[in-house]
């Protein structure tokens, strides 16, 4: 699973979320960033709001949490999604010994994130991608 402050890189790199069943995501810098929480039909789920999304906890226990802002949650994207917002700019997945490599190219500039995490992996060249600089 995507490490927490790697997710954090992301979002704060300018990666969006749009909230979708199934999506994992955290609480975090409330003591809660190792509890992962499942968007699902049946108990967390995406209410809109005028004022944005909000995330409700449907007759659950999780610590009495009744509603949470989109923004207060930190999404955690899975290896899927990861690969779907490399986009056209992903080339392979590879092992390097007990690492995964995610080969990437944008327009020439190579791209590579590597880790014995594959989400972690996508999510190093995902980085790179949204960054714009020199890998």
């Amino acid at each position: 699973m995507l490490p927490v402050v790697v997710a954090r890189a992301l979002r704060d790199a300018g990666l969006s979320w749009q909230p979708a069943f199934g999506d994992r995501f955290v609480v975090a810098d409330r003591g809660m960033d190792e509890q992962v929480f499942v968007l699902s039909d049946m108990t967390v789920e995406v209410h809109e709001y005028p004022t944005g999304p909000v995330i409700g906890f449907n007759g659950t226990v999780e610590w009495a949490l009744d509603s949470l802002d989109q923004k207060d949650a930190l999404w955690l994207p899975r290896e899927d999604q990861l690969r779907g917002l490399l986009g056209a700019a992903f080339v392979r997945l590879e092992r390097a010994g007990e690492l995964h490599r995610v080969v990437a190219d944008d327009n020439g500039r190579r791209l590579q994130g590597e880790s014995r995490d594959v989400e972690e992996a996508y999510a190093l060249a995902l980085l790179q991608l949204l960054d714009g600089a020199p890998a």
